[in-house]
């Protein structure tokens, strides 16, 4: 077996051989030589004592049958006068008792027969003193940790106190980093609205959405109980939705979408990518950004840019485009006859499943009832009958506007059996359908 080279920074183990019989201790310190060992021979008990007594050893190897002191009672005086000492015990005897004497009082490590086996004996001397590195660098380490965290503790008593003060004067940096952070959040919602306002005149006053579309996400989401953030974001989307058309020429930008021609057409389609795309370079406006988006995509999935489909859609997206199709219903931009508040929301209730999320058309219609004070959708007094429906004594709730816009009666008009037929006729001829919003006469 091939031994272990000695370490150029550790001293070389020490070991004492102790047998009374010469040829034992020559054969044992032939074996060990080359061996990274310091050998150290005593051929009594009393001389290995002696030998003890002058220097430190790290392992005795003793014979177990010896005159005057045996081997279990040197060992026993060594376990007492070095206990860090290694103890191995060699006997030619299968003397039972010596072994048992040697194991109780010198707590021997080890114990080997003679004759022994030189490949066995080294090994046990390499694995003892190994075992024997091993507990006194533990009890290096253990040592060294103690200190450590002696010099631990006079440290963080003065730590704790420097942590105490530097903890408060972060928390007060933190909150004043908070309120500077709630601040800009608020300007940057701010500054979208201006902006939005001067992107609106380039429209007619009449045709001029963001402010009302505004004002009614807020409402939505107030009614909703959005978070600050998710409102943040709707209410950015709202402010700047439409920024992708500042691009189209003035005709374009007053036209209905549905009269718009092929070519113009596609650009109307692209309006809410080019809307994304100026506003995803601000990292405050990404979210927002994404709302716009896809503010134009269906329920069913026919819509644009993405074709998204039902949940898909984001949610925020989907109550942007109710918004918005309501505000541009009244305004002329989706249909070239504008509808009231009322004809809007008949037109979002009739496309639900279709156009619009199901399960947010009615919140949004008793949204729009809450806010807006021209709203009678809702009023169990009024009802919305075609021309043929009509009958003479009731009162016309709502103006009521031919397809090009021209007003042919005032709200609050009592209806003549004359007039009901006029009206038949004049739609008739239009070729259109009228919905009527009247209220029926006092009993």
């Amino acid at each position: 077996m091939e031994a272990p080279q000695p370490s150029t920074l550790a001293p070389r183990p020490s070991l004492l051989l102790v047998d009374d019989e010469e040829s034992i201790l020559n054969s044992l310190r032939r074996l060990l030589r080359g061996q990274p060992y310091e050998v150290l021979l005593a051929d009594s008990g009393a001389r290995a004592l002696e030998i003890l007594a002058e220097r430190p050893v790290d392992l005795v190897m003793s014979d177990a049958r010896m005159p005057v002191m045996d081997g279990a009672t040197l060992l026993a005086r060594v376990r007492e006068l070095s206990p860090g000492t290694r103890r191995i015990l060699l006997t030619g005897y299968a003397d039972l008792d010596t072994i048992i004497n040697a194991v109780n009082d010198g707590q021997i490590h080890q114990y080997l027969s003679k004759p022994w086996n030189d490949e066995e004996l080294l090994l046990v001397l390499r694995q003892t003193l190994e075992h024997q590195h091993a507990e006194r660098e533990l009890k290096r380490l253990q040592q060294l940790v103690l200190e450590q965290n002696r010099q631990l503790k006079t440290s963080n008593a003065g730590l704790e106190q420097r942590v105490v003060s530097r903890t408060a004067e972060l928390q007060q940096t933190a909150d004043m980093l908070d309120l500077a952070y709630e601040e800009l959040k608020h300007s940057y919602v701010t500054a979208t609205e201006v902006f939005s306002l001067l992107a609106n005149l380039r429209l007619p006053a009449d045709k001029q959405t963001n402010r009302k579309i505004i004002e009614l996400v807020r409402a939505c989401c107030t009614s909703q109980g959005l978070d600050e953030a998710s409102s943040r974001d709707l209410t950015m989307a709202a402010a700047l939705y439409n920024i992708g058309k500042l691009s189209w020429s003035d005709t374009m930008l007053g036209a209905p979408s549905d009269l718009l021609r092929h070519t113009d057409q596609a650009r109307y389609r692209a309006y809410p990518e080019q809307s994304e795309s100026v506003l995803m370079a601000l990292e405050p406006m990404q979210d927002a950004a994404r709302l716009i988006l896809h503010h134009q995509e269906r329920w069913d999935g026919s819509g644009f840019p993405q074709h998204l489909k039902g949940e898909a859609i984001p949610w925020g997206s989907r109550l942007l485009k109710l918004a918005v199709d309501f505000i541009e219903l009244q305004c002329g931009l989706i249909l070239e006859r504008r509808m009231n508040s009322d004809e809007a929301l008949l037109f979002i209730r009739k496309y639900a499943g279709r156009l619009y999320d199901p399960n947010l058309v009615e919140d949004f219609v008793r949204v729009c009832a809450a806010y807006l004070n021209d709203v009678t959708v809702d009023d169990p007094t009024v009802r919305v009958l075609g021309t043929r429906e009509l009958a003479a004594g009731m009162v016309l709730r709502r103006n009521l506007n031919a397809d090009n816009g021209m007003l042919l009666l005032n709200a609050g008009k009592v209806l003549s059996e004359p007039l009901v037929q006029k009206l038949i006729a004049f739609e008739a001829m239009e070729g259109g359908r009228y919905s009527i919003f009247v209220s029926m006469p006092e009993a």
